[in-house]
Order: structure tokens, then sequence, then C-alpha cells
């Protein structure tokens, strides 16, 4: 079973994967598509009118991403949250997050050096796919505690009922599904 996706010029036909013993998401996996990255990155730039000084992702589905939308938008820098503790970080900041799409909580990690660089500054959040919003808000937590403000959020798909929300920027929706591939009402 397969979901058409069609991101402006750009279409890709994503398999249902099961997540649980009663529901199932199109796997949308961004990294590696540079011509459906690229493209959304412009689609996002376009709708991005809010003053901001960095784009912020959490690594990994959101990197290429951010990069071009950093690019685009004319910020040289982006800054990325990731997912354990590295050797070179000084006084990171931690928090844990549960994922629709992770079996167990993770670890969200923003070094000290980046969280001092974002003090004051006004960011944009950037993912692939926006869900239950618990790695946004989890994000955020550690963007607060760097003494960021969190201007808005952006994401190239909003998925179940995240496409209800009106602080994310999103290019398209995304249905989660029942196991036979119906969607599920969001």
């Amino acid at each position: 079973m397969e979901y058409q996706l069609t991101i402006g010029n750009q279409t890709r036909r994503l398999p249902l994967v099961p997540i649980n013993a009663t529901t199932a998401i199109a796997s949308f996996v961004l990294l590696g598509d540079d011509d459906l990255t690229y493209q959304a990155a412009q689609l996002l730039a376009a709708r991005l009118t809010t003053p901001f000084d960095y784009l912020v992702t959490v690594e990994s589905k959101g990197l290429t991403l951010t990069h071009d939308l950093s690019r685009l938008t004319n910020h040289p820098r982006s800054f990325v949250i990731r997912k354990s503790i590295k050797s070179y970080m000084q006084q990171p900041l931690t928090t844990t997050v549960k994922s629709i799409t992770t079996a167990q909580a993770q670890t969200l990690v923003l070094d000290g050096a980046d969280a001092a660089a974002l003090q004051g500054k006004k960011v944009i959040l950037v993912d692939d796919v926006i869900s239950t919003g618990e790695s946004l808000k989890a994000a955020e937590s550690l963007l607060q505690q760097a003494g960021s403000t969190v201007v808005g959020r952006a994401a190239v798909l909003a998925e179940g009922a995240a496409q209800k929300r009106t602080d994310v920027t999103f290019l398209a929706p995304l249905p989660l599904f029942n196991l036979d591939g119906t969607p599920q009402p969001a």
C-alpha cells in the first residue's frame, strides 16, 4: 500500500508502514531526496514572513531542508539540536522526547556554544514532518533554556491532527492510516 504525495512539482509514492497495532504512517524520508528537499525549501521560504535570526532543526531528517531554507532566506548559519551528547560539546543543554516514530524516549541536546550563540535570538524551528508535536515541544524547551524566542515553526508535512495546528507553517497535510490503508480522521 502506498500514499501519493505531491509537493510543488514533485510527486512521490510513500509506502505505508505500521507503527502500532492500529496505525500506519506514510513513510516520508526527505534525506537524500534533493529535488524534493529544494522544492520544499523554496515553497517554505516564500511563506516565512516573520523576521528571524536563525533556523534550528532537530537531527536528522530536517537537516538538508534547513540547509536549503537557510541559504534561500539569506541566513548563512543554522543550528542543529542533536540526539546525543558529543565529546566536543561544552555545557550542553538536554531534554528528552518520545515521538510517534521512535520506540523509546530520545535525548535532545543543544551544544552549550550553540546555546550561547542563540541567546536573545529569534528562531524558527524546522522539521520534515510535524505529528504529535512532542519533538517541537522538546526543542522549544531547549531553546527557551538557551534564551531564544521561537517565532515560528515550519515543516514540509503536518501529519494527522497536526494539520489543524495554526502555529506551524506547512506545505501539505499527511493523514495517518488504518492498517488496511484507509486514512484515519484528522
